[in-house]
């Protein structure tokens, strides 16, 4: 069913809501979305939406989740649909994959450029912002009543910065013109500016809802990774109630949730605001702790035993004639089985085995994701900003990676990241951080010699939940972490590494490497995987949040290489630059190395930096 048409007929005393999710990166993590939304759905959205990746990289996974949302399950859909990386014709495959799946609902959005692109540009001239794409499908005899449009809008400006307040809301008002039903905002964590422009809009003559959205904060890193990927200005209040309790993960999420609850009642207050939009990242607890706390979820139905009969249309006497006008306690055969089929189909079930044994609630197992891997088998695995885009490695400008035109430059510009004098590098938006900062001195090493570290954590033997440096989740708990770094190499240093592994290791050292190419080589057993942070709290199982398996090695492996191509398209054709990074992404090997003496600190440096066998 069309959204607008679903908006335009809710009548309930509470304001409608709708989900987001983005299509996990691994077929673990997709396998594991799908219960996830089935028990999210009990809260009775409105609808749910599916992201489409920056640069139209997750299209056939976005197209797959949003169809069986929508067809298998019966949820109402709304596509995102971005103009990045749409080839002529790829509009229309994308839209008549949507139709024949039953989704009516398509969010139009220019989209992100390809990560780590300086500007966005389009691959089809047809489409170059988010309007044309509301245009053609209007104009499109084929799809133009068939859908129903939403778009995108940015209360603090977008971005990109490329206009002003007025000239956002003339584009919006474009927009709406051109035959959009419904408007999703960018996130905010002001309510009261966020009121001030929605009173802007309607002066514009901009009448078509306004469904905000809300992330409800998950942990203090990922906050301030999204703050700075989508330029949301943070009231000062918010930082000042953060920083103390930054350290203490449930302290946060607690914090994020009353936070959202408060900015949702004072936007619904008024009356203007019929709905809300949650950003979930994938994950649920908070989101449903939200909808609970604003009293919108409702209480279960009570449920009657009811008597299955014949047809109530078919001929011949009824068993319990006297029964046959009361509807809710006769159902005949066909729609008992419907019943009951959507009964088991949405049945809230914890998962036997989402992690072997790590949590033992599916709703919560991974709601402290801790480090750059996290678990390959959660959704949330390598989570995206509102739109669809990664997050993981914004551009910065050149300003600060420069011109580099030899492998000199390169190291020297690791370097300048790890001692800070840049604050970010083309694998990491954000500053080192802190726990990196305490083996500062091994990094330079390894990165004089030519291995580029872009990951890596020390060892930890039990520190305090709530420590400085080293703590997450909540408090009342102890954290462990064995020691780990990757960086790329040659291949001539990679076959020096294997060696003193196989003479030296003893066991306790395991490596994944991986080309362009698609060689893998590893001396980690096939279905192996290796825990290397985990953490025990009061009334729960051992939490193992940073997991390493050839999966997510291979994911991370993939899109770690793609990075130097797009940090190569930022430099001319033919040009040095262009040409070195090239020749890197060639020809270099990603390495990921685990020492598993999580007990002894300096265990994984010492072997790679020393020893009998010289690397």
């Amino acid at each position: 069913m069309k959204l607008s048409d679903k908006i335009a007929a809710y009548n309930s005393s509470h304001p409608f809501y709708t989900f987001e999710f983005f299509p996990p990166r691994t077929d673990q993590g997709f396998e594991n979305l799908i219960p996830r939304i089935s028990r999210l759905s009990t809260l009775n959205p409105l609808a749910i939406s599916v992201t489409w990746g920056a640069g139209g990289s997750t299209r056939e996974r976005s197209i797959d989740l949003a169809g069986l949302t929508q067809s298998d399950y019966g949820i109402d859909t709304v596509l995102h649909l971005t103009c990045t990386n749409m080839v002529p014709g790829m509009v229309d495959d994308a839209l008549r994959a949507a139709k024949v799946r039953g989704i009516q609902n398509i969010l139009a959005l220019r989209g992100d450029p390809s990560r780590g692109t300086e500007h966005w540009t389009p691959i089809d001239s047809q489409f170059t912002c988010g309007i044309d794409l509301v245009k053609y499908i209007r104009s499109s005899p084929e799809f133009s009543s068939h859908f129903c449009i939403g778009v995108a809008a940015y209360p603090e400006g977008h971005p990109d910065r490329e206009t002003d307040e007025e000239g956002s809301l003339n584009v919006l008002k474009e927009k709406v013109d051109a035959g959009a039903d419904f408007i999703v905002t960018q996130l905010f964590y002001d309510a009261d500016p966020f009121l001030e422009w929605v009173d802007k809009v309607r002066t514009k003559g901009i009448n078509v809802p306004i469904v905000p959205g809300v992330m409800p904060i998950q942990t203090y890193s990922s906050f301030l990774r999204l703050i700075k990927l989508c330029g949301v200005k943070v009231p000062p209040s918010v930082m000042a109630a953060l920083e103390p309790i930054c350290h203490d993960d449930q302290l946060v999420k607690d914090y994020g949730v009353g936070l959202a609850v408060d900015i949702i009642r004072k936007i619904t207050s008024t009356g203007t605001i019929k709905g809300i939009h949650f950003c979930t990242l994938n994950l649920e607890k908070s989101v449903q702790l939200v909808i609970e706390k604003l009293q919108w979820a409702g209480g279960s139905p009570t449920m009657k035993n009811r008597l299955i009969a014949a047809s109530l249309d078919a001929p011949g006497p009824m068993i319990h004639a006297q029964l046959a006008n009361s509807s809710d306690l006769v159902i005949d055969p066909t729609t008992a089985t419907n019943t009951a089929t959507n009964a088991l189909t949405f049945k809230q079930t914890l998962d036997p085995d989402p992690g072997r044994g790590e949590l033992n609630n599916a709703a919560t197992w991974d709601d402290f994701p801790n480090g750059r891997f996290g678990d390959y088998k959660s959704p949330a695995f390598g989570a995206q900003d509102q739109w669809g885009g990664s997050g993981l490695c914004q551009y910065e400008g050149l300003s600060e990676w420069g011109h580099p035109k030899c492998t000199d430059d390169l190291t020297s510009l690791i370097l300048r990241y790890l001692h800070s004098e840049v604050s970010s590098s083309p694998f990491s938006s954000l500053p080192l951080s802190p726990e990196s900062l305490t083996i500062l001195p091994h990094l330079e090493q390894l990165t004089k010699r030519g291995w580029w570290t872009i990951s890596s954590q020390p060892a930890v033997d039990g520190a305090c939940s709530t420590d400085e440096i080293f703590g997450w989740g909540p408090r009342g708990g102890y954290v462990y972490q064995k020691g780990f770094v990757e960086f790329f190499v040659e291949e001539q240093d990679l076959d020096k590494i294997e060696k003193k592994i196989e003479e030296e290791g003893q066991g306790w050292v395991h490596y994944f490497a991986g080309n362009l190419q698609g060689e893998c080589r590893s001396n980690v057993p096939d279905d192996g995987r290796n825990a290397v942070t985990w953490g025990m709290f009061p009334g729960q199982e051992i939490t193992q949040t940073t997991i390493i398996g050839r999966e997510s090695f291979l994911t991370w492996k993939d899109e770690a290489f793609s990075i130097w191509a797009e940090w190569a398209s930022f430099y001319p054709p033919g040009s040095e630059e262009r040409e070195l990074l090239n020749s890197v992404r060639r020809e270099r090997w990603l390495v990921s190395i685990v020492h598993h003496d999580y007990k002894r600190p300096e265990a994984l440096w010492a072997f790679l930096l020393d020893g009998e066998l010289p690397i």
